[in-house]
């Protein structure tokens, strides 16, 4: 079938109070927008139009594909008049698909089994039942239970608003008759504007027929109007996120306080503490063990490797048996080896760190290679950047770097090679021997600390 995805993200969204368009505020890092087109993605339509109005430009510039076509609506006259500016490019289109672009939560099975209940002849609806509906226009429905209309909140009579079926906004237009019916929508109602909603009652009265499905969940159908709503979308989707790390194998401490903004792949017995956030494509391995208030940023972490409290990964690749942190910060780059361990306060960037080689704390590592069972003392730094550009620092098989060390780059520390304890170390140091680069120290007695004035 030649399905077209009609998407509405042409609002000014004011309750947000913001300068924001209302559908770039995120839900777990991602622009609401940005859910509900991989959403239309997934059913593999011909083409998504996205209609845009306020901040257009910006909602253009973050979110454009070549798959998508945008469609500027001038002036915002109703959602019969958004979907109407779409119609030109739906030419050939046997079923068009209308999703709003601040509803993030829409599970595609939702939308492929109204698409296929409907499909190109029918009119779809997704209707949903609510405790309390108020503010949603109401399912009015025959004594033989078929969708007559969908009367607005603001046009209901007191019967209809006891109607608990509520009217989610989404639908499914037959492409042979979108044209005919969005151009005989009329602009009588208490907004003044053009309710898409008005296309049921025009299908009943051509006895076209209406196909209603229904999500899950409430919730799936949830909008964004203020910052309370968007919270509530968020914490949704969280819980969403948590179940499905737990059936996979994933022990929670806290289902709460786990926020995974992104791609979050994972294999069995993973133990993940509160307060650990996962953001962009991360991938750990079997029997990881993740403590607090971890941030894990496009990672990937190998089977069996410990990442302690307060640690902080990007761009990072961490190996089979890797001890992390706590308080440790590794920087896009990074690669460790087996059994390598980076310790409390040490931060390393474009960093390779060879298997058994340790880097056990407050030091700093970037443009390095270091080689395997090296061992990194306290206080180490590798000064890489002479203020233009950047330098490599090679240590290699077996070093011993002593504490407090600058590694001025480039420079090569040659395997099993020791520097001494507060050295500069300029130049290479060959293979098994020591480099003592500090000045002599000088005793002097009887000196007076000076006394304040």
């Amino acid at each position: 079938m030649n399905l077209h995805v009609v998407i509405l993200a042409a609002g000014q969204g004011t309750r947000m109070r913001s300068s924001l368009p209302k559908v770039l505020h995120p839900v777990a890092g991602k622009p609401m927008l940005g859910h509900v087109i991989d959403c239309a993605r997934a059913l593999s339509p011909q083409r998504i139009h996205v209609v845009i109005g306020h901040g257009a430009q910006r909602v253009q510039q973050q979110l454009d594909a070549a798959d998508i076509n945008w469609v500027m609506q001038h002036e915002q006259l109703g959602t019969g008049h958004a979907v109407a500016q779409a119609l030109p490019a739906t030419a050939g289109a046997e079923q068009i698909l209308v999703l709003y672009g601040d509803v993030p939560l829409l599970q595609v099975e939702t939308l492929a089994q109204l698409s296929r209940q409907a499909g190109s002849q029918a009119l779809g609806l997704l209707t949903v039942s609510m405790q309390d509906p108020t503010g949603y226009g109401r399912i009015v429905r025959d004594a033989a239970q078929r969708v007559m209309a969908i009367v607005e909140q603001k046009d209901a009579s007191p019967e209809q608003l006891l109607i608990n079926e509520g009217n989610t906004g989404i639908m499914a237009l037959p492409g042979s008759r979108a044209s005919d019916w969005l151009g005989s929508l009329s602009n009588q109602n208490a907004q003044g504007e053009y309710y898409l909603t008005d296309v049921v009652a025009l299908a009943v009265a051509e006895a076209v027929p209406v196909e209603v499905a229904q999500p899950e969940t409430e919730n799936e159908v949830m909008g964004a109007n203020n910052r309370m709503q968007l919270a509530v979308l968020e914490r949704e989707y969280q819980a969403r996120q948590a179940l499905r790390l737990m059936t996979a194998g994933v022990t929670l401490a806290d289902p709460q306080r786990v926020d995974v903004r992104g791609e979050l792949t994972v294999g069995r017995d993973i133990s993940v503490d509160i307060n650990v956030v996962f953001e962009g494509k991360v991938s750990i391995a079997d029997n990881v063990i993740i403590e607090a208030n971890c941030v894990i940023r496009d990672s990937s972490i190998a089977a069996g490797s410990h990442i302690k409290a307060f640690s902080h990964l990007e761009q990072a690749v961490v190996g089979e048996d890797c001890d992390v942190g706590p308080y440790a910060r590794l920087r896009p780059g990074t690669r460790l080896a087996k059994g390598a361990k980076i310790g409390n306060f040490v931060e390393t960037k474009n960093a390779v760190i060879g298997e058994g080689s340790k880097v056990n704390h407050l030091s700093y590592i970037g443009d390095a290679e270091v080689g395997s069972d090296a061992n990194i003392g306290a206080g180490t730094i590798t000064c890489n950047y002479d203020g233009a550009n950047k330098h490599k620092t090679v240590i290699e098989d077996g070093a011993f770097i002593g504490t407090n060390t600058a590694l001025v780059a480039p420079v090569t520390v040659g395997a099993r090679a020791t520097t001494a304890a507060g050295s500069t170390i300029t130049t290479d140091v060959p293979a098994d021997s020591l480099a003592v680069s500090r000045a002599r120290q000088r005793n002097i007695s009887g000196w007076k600390r000076p006394q304040k004035s």
